[in-house]
């Protein structure tokens, strides 16, 4: 009979570690998270900032996070949802969508930071790369890096729209320009009309007026949205055009008010109080003396 070589013995288990739960999830990449988190020792417990994006079906979460032993805090956060109050009437979630939520989140902690008026960044973007510089007798330009998260960083991707947005927005993100639409990989050039028709939704007018013309049915569901506030191909430039002069004048946050209930009126409660043993037993007992009564059966 061959031998057969134990492995996991019992010193293996008593040495094995699982894994952080966040990785065990699936939702962090901690080989990247560690990069992107751990600051040089001569920085003197200054944080270093990310400028975090995410999708959701429906939404684009910009947040900008800096990192404690603690956990993480957010400095600033815009979220697609909120595009509509700056005339983007419908396609939340489109590369065009994801430029102007990550101008938005930028422009919004700059105000914060008392930075808005000496760094402006791009207010006319023409699809060229063009990264925030310092100026001088007056502070340097918030830095932060992109944290994409487990998404994959694939040449047009709407994380790098997010950071196009955030740096036209004038947030000093090092970055270069080879995951930009346009970019041709061979030549090693990007194409600035591309990327330009990409932040001011050309390729979404595009495909609007070739379904319109292939296919009415899958037009009228495709583009419901627009179509009810009156949107046609031709528009939409204008309208992100617009979308980005109104960020730009009032990007602040206003919370909605919560009101709060009258006196005497009552709140609406969904979680049921938990029955001590005697009051479920007691509720067993009713049951069963209902169904007999029901029934003509005698105790």
């Amino acid at each position: 009979m061959p031998f057969i070589k134990l492995v996991k013995n019992k010193a293996y288990y008593k040495r094995f570690q699982v894994k952080y739960r966040r990785r065990r999830e699936g939702k962090t990449d901690y080989y990247a998270r560690k990069r992107l988190v751990v600051q040089a020792k001569n920085k003197y417990n200054s944080p270093k900032y990310r400028l975090v994006v995410r999708f959701t079906n429906a939404d684009i979460v910009c947040q900008i996070v800096y990192a404690k032993l603690q956990g993480d805090f957010v400095l600033a956060s815009a979220y697609a949802h909120e595009l509509p109050k700056y005339g983007v009437k419908g396609g939340l979630t489109n590369w065009a969508a994801a430029y102007c939520t990550g101008l938005l989140v930028a422009r919004r902690v700059l105000t914060k930071l008392g930075l808005a008026d000496k760094y402006e960044g791009v207010s006319e973007p023409d699809g060229t790369i063009s990264m925030t510089e310092a100026i001088e007798d007056a502070p340097r330009p918030f830095k932060c890096f992109l944290d994409v998260g487990l998404k994959r960083t694939s040449t047009g991707s709407r994380v790098f729209a997010a950071m196009k947005g955030a740096s036209d927005g004038g947030v000093f993100i090092p970055h270069g320009e080879n995951r930009f639409p346009g970019f041709d990989a061979e030549a090693k050039e990007l194409d600035a009309e591309v990327l330009r028709s990409y932040i001011y939704g050309g390729h979404v007018a595009d495909y609007m007026r070739y379904l319109e013309e292939d296919d009415d049915d899958k037009y009228k569901k495709q583009f419901s949205k627009f179509i009810a506030a009156g949107v046609e191909a031709d528009d939409l430039e204008e309208m992100y055009q617009d979308a980005h002069n109104a960020i730009r004048e009032d990007p602040t946050h206003v919370p909605t008010e919560k009101k709060k209930p009258a006196a005497g009126e009552k709140v609406k409660n969904n979680h049921k109080t938990r029955l001590t043993y005697k009051q479920k037993k007691n509720k067993i007992q009713q049951k069963v003396k209902a169904f007999q009564a029901k029934n003509g059966i005698s105790a």
